[in-house]
């Protein structure tokens, strides 16, 4: 069985549309709606919800509980912390797409030489909307953390790109390095 531990913190992938308000906005996470569309085959995905924010509104701190959250899981392995009381083989965290660099580059200074992939991704449009990227990078990305070796990586749009240097390409709607 592969464990992986997924870190919610908001952004495009999981806004939702708001009737009354007409907005999409960071309300709650939406993950497990999504992990249900997905057929993991000998997978358990431990879910962290850690905040709901659009990237746009993050703070260092932010970054900072990000990184601590990434520590605790990285810190049990060894110690029975993943999912079901086994280690973990990766994390995932899903990002604002405008920031997420700045968390990779953080998370790069923090953590090294990670023991296991930890990949960021996220959706340049959100999970509810027609032709949304959530749902395949949400599903690249769990591939990625279960068969890329130790690093930190950005998943999306059919690529896992390494950190440092990964940036958002706004021109083209993607991550490039």
């Amino acid at each position: 069985m592969r464990r992986l531990t997924l870190i919610t913190t908001g952004g495009t992938i999981e806004k939702t549309y708001d009737e009354q308000t007409g907005s999409l906005d960071n309300r709650r996470s939406i993950v497990r709606r999504m992990l249900r569309r997905l057929r993991l085959e000998e997978t358990s995905v431990s879910i962290i919800e850690l905040m709901s924010k659009d990237s746009l509104i993050m703070t260092d701190e932010d970054r900072r509980r990000i990184a601590e959250v990434v520590g605790a899981v990285l810190g049990a392995q060894g110690g029975g912390g993943g999912a079901g009381g086994e280690d973990v083989q990766g994390v995932v965290i899903l990002h604002g797409t405008d920031t997420l660099h700045l968390t990779g580059e953080k998370l790069c200074e923090l953590f090294p030489k990670p023991p296991v992939p930890i990949v960021l991704t996220g959706a340049m449009r959100p999970f509810e909307m027609t032709r949304s990227d959530a749902l395949q990078n949400l599903t690249e990305a769990i591939f990625a953390a279960g068969t890329l070796p130790p690093g930190i990586y950005c998943a999306a749009h059919g690529r896992a790109l390494p950190f440092p240097g990964v940036k958002k390409d706004r021109a083209r709607g993607t991550f490039v390095k």
